[in-house]
C-alpha cells in the first residue's frame, strides 16, 4: 500500500508542468502542417478538418501556448510576430520559456505562409474573446481584416469565414454592431468579385444579423432579395440563413414560408448547437400558433429544451383552451423571457388567436348559443361585449373558422351539424403537404451531396483531345446534313 502511494505520488510534479502546455501546442503544430498541406496541395478540406480541431482545443488554449505557436508559425520580429504579442500578456513567463525553447528544438524552420498569418490572427482573436477583453478582439480583428484585404486565394476561404464571423462576434459584444455595416457590405462586395462562394454567405448571415439585431427587417428582406443565390457550401451558415429567413417571413406575415424555414433550420442544426436549436423552436412554436396550429407536447419535451420552452408550453396551453384570461396571464408572467427572446410583437398578435380558437370550440359545444354568453365566455372585457362579440363571431363565419350563422334578430349565434371530414379535401391536402416535405427533403440531400476531387484520374493527352473534337465535329457535321435533308 506505502509504495502505491509514492508511485502515484511521484510523477505528479513532473507532468503538471510539461503536460498540458507542449501538448496543446503540439496539437497546433499539428494543425499548422495540415494546413500547410493542405495549400500546397489545394485541398480546402484539410483547412476545414485544422479550423475543427482548433475550436476542439479552444478551452486549452493559454497565453504562452499561443505564444510559443506563433514563434514557431511566424518569423520573429516580423511586422504580424510583434502585433500579434502585442495583444497576448506576459504572466506565465517560466511556461512560456519552455514551450518556446521545445518549439525552438522541434521546428528551426520559419514559415510565411498567409494561411498561417491568417490563422495565427484567429487563434489570438478566439482567445481575447474567451478571456473576455473584448476591445482588444475588436482591434485584433480590426488589423485581420485589414490584412485579408490585400489577398486573394481560394485556400484561404475557410479562414476567412472564421475571421468574419468573429471580428461581427467581437462587436456584437460591445454594442458596437453598427459601427461595421458598412465594412461588413464592403467585405461582401469583394467576396462577390473574388467569388469566394463562403465568405459571400457567411458575410451576407453576419449582415442579416446586423440588421435584425436593430429590427431592420425592410433592410434585411431588400439585401437578402438582391444577393446571390445561398448555395449552402457550409451546413452551418446555411441554418443560420433559414433561422434569419424564417424570422424576416414572420414579421412580414407570411407564417407559411416563416414555419418552413424555422422546421428545416431547427431540423438541419448539429445536436450540439442546442442553443440554436432552442431559439428555431421557440419562434416555430410561435409560427405554429399564428397559422391556427397547435404544436405536439414532444416538441416541448425534447432533451435539454424543457426549461427553455416552459413559457411556451403554457402560452400554447392558453391558446389551444381558448382562454384569454389564462393566455393575458401567461403573457405577464414571462413578459421578460419573451422581451429577451424578442418575441413579444408576435405574442400580440396571438390575442386574435386565442378569441378564435375559444369561438370554435364554443360552435362545437353548443348548436345554439346567446352572444351575451358568447361575450362572457370569452372573457371579454371592452365597453360593449355583446357587440364585440358579434363582431367577432360575424369575421369569423366570414373567414370560415366557423361554420356557423348569425341570428341578428334574437342574439344568436347558431351553428350547423358537423359534416365528415373525409368528404371535403382536408385529408388530400394534408397527404398533399406531406408529399411535399418529403420530395423537398430527397432534393436537398441530393443537391448537398459532396465527392471529393479525383485527382488519381488521368489527364486527357492533347493527341486524345484533338481526336475527340474532330470526332465531335464530324458527328456535329452528320447531324446538320440530315437536318438538312429532312428540311
Amino acid at each position: 500500500m506505502p509504495g502505491d502511494v509514492e508511485m502515484k505520488e511521484q510523477p505528479a510534479p513532473s507532468n503538471s508542468v510539461t503536460s498540458t502546455g507542449p501538448s496543446t501546442l503540439q496539437h497546433l503544430k499539428e494543425i499548422a502542417s495540415l494546413i500547410e498541406t493542405g495549400t500546397y496541395t489545394r485541398e480546402i478540406r484539410r483547412i476545414v478538418r485544422a479550423v475543427r480541431l482548433t475550436i476542439a482545443l479552444r478551452k486549452k488554449l493559454t497565453a504562452s501556448v499561443i505564444s510559443a505557436f506563433m514563434t514557431y508559425a511566424l518569423t520573429h520580429g516580423s511586422e504580424v510576430h510583434t502585433r500579434l504579442s502585442s495583444y497576448i500578456p506576459k504572466d506565465d513567463e517560466h511556461e512560456m520559456e519552455v514551450d518556446t525553447a521545445t518549439s525552438a528544438v522541434q521546428s528551426p524552420s520559419k514559415h510565411s505562409l498567409p494561411e498561417l498569418e491568417i490563422y495565427s490572427y484567429l487563434l489570438v482573436l478566439i482567445f481575447l474573446i474567451d478571456q473576455k477583453r473584448y476591445n482588444e478582439a475588436k482591434v485584433c480583428a480590426s488589423a485581420g481584416i485589414a490584412r485579408l484585404k490585400n489577398l486573394n486565394r481560394r485556400t484561404l476561404d475557410v479562414l476567412t469565414s472564421k475571421l468574419y464571423f468573429y471580428y461581427s462576434l467581437s462587436y456584437e459584444l460591445t454594442s458596437d454592431l453598427a459601427e461595421i455595416r458598412g465594412n461588413l457590405l464592403a467585405l461582401h462586395r469583394i467576396a462577390t468579385l473574388r467569388h469566394d462562394e463562403l465568405g459571400q454567405e457567411t458575410l451576407l448571415n453576419l449582415l442579416l444579423r446586423n440588421y435584425l439585431h436593430y429590427n431592420l427587417y425592410d433592410q434585411a428582406e431588400k439585401l437578402r432579395s438582391k444577393a446571390p443565390r445561398f448555395e449552402a457550401h457550409s451546413n452551418q451558415q446555411f441554418c443560420r440563413y433559414l433561422f434569419y429567413l424564417g424570422k424576416i417571413r414572420t414579421i412580414q406575415l407570411e407564417y407559411t414560408d416563416a414555419k418552413e424555414s424555422l422546421l428545416q433550420a431547427a431540423r438541419k442544426a448539429p445536436i450540439a448547437a442546442l442553443g440554436f436549436r432552442i431559439q428555431c423552436t421557440k419562434w416555430a412554436v410561435i409560427v405554429r400558433l399564428l397559422l391556427g396550429e397547435i404544436p405536439e407536447r414532444t416538441v416541448f419535451m425534447q432533451k435539454g429544451m424543457e426549461k427553455a420552452l416552459r413559457p411556451y408550453f403554457e402560452l400554447t396551453n392558453a391558446v389551444r383552451i381558448g382562454d384569454l384570461e389564462l393566455f393575458r396571464t401567461v403573457a405577464e408572467k414571462f413578459s421578460s423571457t419573451f422581451s429577451s427572446d424578442r418575441t413579444n410583437n408576435l405574442i400580440v398578435r396571438l390575442r386574435h388567436n386565442v378569441i378564435r380558437t375559444g369561438l370554435r370550440n364554443i360552435s362545437i359545444s353548443y348548436s345554439r348559443i346567446s352572444l351575451a354568453d358568447v361575450a362572457k365566455k370569452l372573457r371579454l372585457d371592452s365597453a360593449n361585449p355583446v357587440a364585440d362579440a358579434e363582431s367577432i363571431v360575424a369575421k369569423a363565419i366570414r373567414d370560415g373558422a366557423i361554420d356557423a350563422t348569425l341570428d341578428h334578430a334574437n342574439g344568436w349565434m347558431v351553428s350547423k351539424e358537423t359534416g365528415d371530414i373525409y368528404s371535403t379535401n382536408e385529408p388530400q391536402i394534408a397527404f398533399n403537404s406531406r408529399i411535399a416535405f418529403c420530395l423537398n427533403m430527397h432534393n436537398e440531400a441530393v443537391r448537398a451531396l459532396r465527392y471529393p476531387p479525383n485527382s488519381n484520374k488521368e489527364k486527357e493527352s492533347a493527341e486524345k483531345r484533338r481526336e475527340r473534337q474532330q470526332q465531335e465535329q464530324e458527328l456535329a457535321k452528320h447531324i446538320a446534313e440530315e437536318d438538312d435533308d429532312e428540311f
